[in-house]
């Protein structure tokens, strides 16, 4: 049995790696339950780490021998087709790789695991290149409060280029379809939730009836970080929610 990504209390942890590399990453998981990060977020760092795991394995590499240039051989590894864990069958000839937001993803988070390890003492140093920026200088700040200095430095930063995507609406014909095309009011409610209100998936999933109010026509939504607010939304989606409350009590 291989490395797999395992639900273990209410986060996630590696299965299959009985080393030391396997309980480092999972004390970085538990390290990232204990800085409450979200289950969402817990769960995408486990599968990405999974990612390089492989990666590691593949090439017999040990977590304490990784150099910088192995990190860009593990850029170019995601490039390539991979075979399909699940149940799902795909033509290797038609599997493309990894995607640059991806491929920048799983970076960020191998460099967060190495930075955990160099506090735990399991390595020297994070071997992650620093990731590039749109400029190689930055201007000097400039106005009435240039002189106080820098300011704060700006995060972030990615090894690979994204292709930059603009955002585009959907016709309302569209719209009208593809809510049209869902067989249930509960599918239907949902998704007029995100499509109307701008809800994040896991917040329409996490969100209590409670916190929906027909008089009022808004919902109070616990986005990142544990904030609040309140969102105002059409009428369409009350009167789906409505048939699927109505439709779950007759079933009672």
């Amino acid at each position: 049995m291989g490395l797999l990504v395992a639900k273990s209390g209410d986060g996630h942890i590696l299965t299959g790696a009985a080393d030391a590399t396997g309980e480092l990453v999972n004390g970085f998981l538990a390290h990232l339950t204990t800085r409450t990060f979200s289950p969402a977020t817990r769960r995408a760092y486990a599968f990405d780490l999974l990612n390089f795991l492989r990666f590691l394995m593949e090439r017999r590499l040990e977590l304490a021998d990784v150099a910088p240039t192995d990190l860009f051989d593990y850029l170019d590894w995601q490039q390539l087709p991979q075979k399909s864990s699940g149940g799902t069958v795909v033509r290797l000839t038609s599997r493309t790789g990894a995607a640059p937001a991806t491929m920048n993803r799983r970076i960020a988070a191998v460099r967060s695991l190495y930075d955990y390890a160099v506090i735990a003492g399991a390595v020297n140093e994070n071997p992650v290149p620093a990731a590039r920026r749109s400029s190689g200088f930055r201007a000097m700040r400039r106005g009435l409060l240039g002189h106080l200095g820098k300011g704060r430095e700006r995060g972030g930063g990615k090894l690979v280029r994204e292709a930059k995507r603009l955002p585009f609406a959907l016709d309302p014909a569209q719209v009208a379809v593809f809510i049209a095309d869902l067989l249930t009011a509960r599918d239907r409610s949902m998704a007029l939730l995100m499509l109307l209100g701008g809800l994040r998936a896991s917040e329409v999933r996490l969100l209590p009836l409670a916190n929906v109010d027909f008089g009022l026509r808004r919902v109070r939504v616990t986005g990142k970080g544990g904030k609040e607010r309140v969102v105002p939304v059409d009428p369409s989606f009350f009167t789906e929610l409505a048939s699927y409350l109505s439709g779950r009590l007759q079933c009672r």
